[in-house]
C-alpha cells in the first residue's frame, strides 16, 4: 500500500481519523474511520444510554465517513427517522466537524436475540434522509425506506437505490459495562463502475472474514489494518488520512441573531412572562441564557428600521 501522510504516530495513536483508498485503478474506493472519541464525547454531551449511544454512534460514524468525500465548506446531514422509542438520529459532518444528537437519549432495550444491544428496535421502521450541501442552489436530498434500523444496512440500501452504487457498510459502537463507550469505528467500501463480478465477489468473501468493526477497533486496530483485510488480495493505494472530532458551530451570536428574527412583539412576550430567555442546542447541549436587560436591548434593536 502507498500512503501519502503529514501526521506522525503519536497524533494517529490519540485521534480518531479515518483513511480514504482505492483499489484495481479506482474501481473499487473504501473509506474506514476509528471513531472512538467522536462517539464517546457524544455519549458524554447528551448522557445517552447504552442502546441510544450505539445508534447514534453508528450515525455519526456514518456522517464522517461520507463527509469525507466532500470539498471544503460542503456538508453532509443524515436524518434517520423512526417509528421506535429513539424518535430520531441527526447527525452533520463539514470538514473534520462532526456533531449529532438522538431524540430519546435515556431510551434503552432489553438485548436482542444475538445478545447485541437492539439498536434496529429502538430505532423501528421510518425514512432515512440524507441531505449534501455542495454550496449550489439547492442541496441535494435523497431518501429511502429503512430495511433494518440497523443503520448499517440501511446505508447500503440507500446507495443502492439512490446512487445506484453497489455498497458494503459496516458501523460498529463497543460499549462497556459502566456505559462508556470502550470502541467505535466502521467503513464504507464501494464498487465503482468497471468492477467485475469477481472483485464483488472476493470483496464479499473479505468483508465476512474482517467481522465486527467494532471488535477489531477494541483490539487496537488501525484503519489501516481493517482496510488490509477488507482489501486483501487487492492492489491497494491509500490517499490520505482524514483526522475528524466532535465539534459544533453554535455560538452565542447565532442563539442572538435567532431571537431577534423572532421581532419585538415575540420577544416582548418573552419579557414579560419570562423575564429573559434561554436557549440549548441540540447537537452540544450548550445552553445559552439571556438576562432581562439583554433582551430589552434586543427588543429595542429589533424595533429598529434596519431589522
Amino acid at each position: 500500500m502507498e500512503v501519502n501522510t503529514l501526521v506522525g504516530p503519536e497524533e494517529i495513536k490519540r485521534e480518531d481519523y479515518l483513511v480514504r483508498a482505492t483499489a484495481e485503478d479506482g474501481r473499487i474506493l473504501a473509506f474506514v474511520a476509528r471513531s472512538t472519541e467522536l462517539v464517546e464525547e457524544a455519549r458524554r454531551l447528551h448522557n445517552t444510554s447504552p442502546t441510544a449511544t450505539a445508534a447514534l454512534g453508528r450515525v455519526l460514524t456514518a456522517a464522517a465517513l461520507m463527509g469525507a468525500s466532500l470539498k471544503e465548506r460542503q456538508s453532509l446531514t443524515l436524518r434517520v427517522v423512526g417509528d421506535g422509542p429513539l424518535r430520531a438520529i441527526v447527525a452533520t459532518a463539514r470538514g473534520g466537524a462532526v456533531r449529532g444528537y438522538v431524540g430519546e437519549p435515556q431510551v434503552d432495550l432489553p438485548l436482542n436475540a444475538a445478545g447485541k444491544l437492539d439498536v434496529g428496535a429502538a430505532v423501528g421502521k421510518g425514512v432515512l434522509y440524507v441531505t449534501k450541501d455542495l454550496g449550489l442552489r439547492e442541496p441535494y436530498n435523497g431518501s429511502v425506506p429503512l430495511v433494518s434500523g440497523e443503520i448499517g444496512k440501511d446505508l447500503a440500501y440507500y446507495f443502492a437505490k439512490s446512487e445506484q452504487t453497489p455498497s458494503a457498510v459496516a458501523l460498529g459502537v463497543l460499549v462497556g459495562p459502566a456505559g462508556a463507550v470502550k470502541a467505535a469505528g466502521g467503513y464504507l467500501v464501494q464498487l465503482l463502475p468497471g468492477a467485475g463480478d469477481g472483485m464483488a465477489a472476493r470483496l464479499e468473501e473479505n468483508v465476512q472474514a474482517t467481522g465486527p468493526v467494532s471488535r477489531l477497533v477494541s483490539r487496537a486496530c488501525t484503519p489501516e489494518d481493517i482496510l488490509a483485510a477488507l482489501l486483501d488480495g487487492f492492489d491497494v493505494q491509500i490517499h490520505e488520512r482524514h483526522f475528524f472530532r466532535f465539534a459544533c458551530d453554535c455560538s452565542r451570536e447565532r442563539v442572538r441573531e435567532i431571537l431577534l428574527a423572532l421581532g419585538p412583539e415575540e420577544l416582548e412576550k418573552l419579557l414579560a412572562e419570562q423575564g429573559g430567555a434561554e436557549a440549548t442546542c441540540a447537537f452540544c447541549n450548550q445552553v445559552y441564557r439571556f438576562g432581562e436587560g439583554e433582551l430589552a436591548e434586543l427588543v429595542a434593536l429589533s424595533r429598529r428600521p434596519e431589522h
